[in-house]
């Protein structure tokens, strides 16, 4: 009898200093948990978040009928042609975009990134055309490169790619 009360003893003893342990435990846990919270509240406070910037480039891809140089009423805007631009970062990444013009004959060209990678310089060049009769490329739109100094959601606009005819018609001479 002696023995299971002693046992009892023991048991009952065991329970407490283990509750103890845990009711000290949480004032502990709750500390760490405080810490935590303001050390995230100093850093987003006294550190700055990195900014997001956006770019935008565009342009037109047009099919010079007569093959004059000139844009008359007989020329037209190009659906579905194929312009790569390519951009070199501040941070020195390439990156390489593929586009495909709209019903109007506009191609369009848009990324948001950090500001600190934001584009340095781009290239952009026509590809192909898809226009039955319009696929040879005119003379100096093999590409154009340039600078890209824009502030954050502001465009840059390229001059139009032009495309001509293989054999003018007839009416053009």
């Amino acid at each position: 009898m002696q023995i299971q009360q002693h046992l009892r003893y023991k048991y009952v003893q065991k329970i407490s200093v283990e509750s103890m342990n845990i009711q000290q435990m949480e004032p502990q846990w709750e500390r760490k948990v405080v810490m935590v919270l303001s050390l995230f509240v100093f850093i987003t406070m006294f550190f700055p978040f990195v900014r997001a910037w956006t770019g935008e480039i565009h342009g037109r891809v047009v099919c010079d009928v007569c093959g004059d140089s000139s844009i008359g009423p007989e020329d037209h805007v190009l659906e579905g042609a194929e312009v790569a631009v390519l951009c070199i970062t501040k941070s020195g990444e390439v990156l390489n975009y593929q586009a495909f013009t709209d019903g109007k004959g506009i191609y369009r060209v848009a990324e948001t990134m950090p500001e600190s990678d934001r584009w340095d310089a781009c290239l952009a060049r026509p590809i192909s055309s898809f226009h039955e009769h319009c696929t040879h490329l005119g003379d100096g739109t093999a590409g154009i490169k340039f600078s890209y100094n824009r502030p954050s959601g502001y465009s840059h606009s390229i001059r139009p790619f032009v495309y001509r005819p293989l054999n003018p018609p007839l009416y053009c001479v």
